[in-house]
């Protein structure tokens, strides 16, 4: 598939997939003419790209992390190195965190509603 349905199925940018080829994310075939050409997984693939992003993770991290989970295809998987799963850990570690200072911070605003309503 071309850039653009590619773009239409996933809901991101030409911009963005251009970007995840050039960070080594994506891969295309080249059709004569020099377009790219995805294959049905990178749909998949995109989506799993965009919910690491989501996770917190930058391109780098998953670029490193990708080759360690399974394709749409069901293909063998690579073994994350301790580094990597030390990396991961720690980056679950700090969204913990922030999510506790979150919780505080909303039971914080909380008791001064409460004060606030006079309750």
């Amino acid at each position: 598939m071309r850039i653009g349905e590619l773009a239409r199925r996933t809901n991101v940018s030409e911009r963005s997939l251009r970007y995840y080829e050039a960070q080594g994310l994506l891969t295309a075939d080249r059709t004569p003419g020099g377009h790219r050409d995805y294959p049905e997984r990178a749909v998949d693939r995109v989506v799993l790209i965009q919910e690491l992003f989501a996770a917190g993770l930058h391109s780098t991290k998953i670029a490193q992390l990708l080759p360690c989970m399974r394709d749409s295809d069901g293909g063998p998987s690579a073994v994350a190195t301790p580094r990597l799963v030390a990396d991961l850990t720690a980056e679950r570690d700090r969204i913990d965190r922030t999510i506790a200072d979150l919780v505080r911070s909303r039971d914080t605003l909380d008791d001064v509603i409460q004060v606030a309503e006079g309750t």
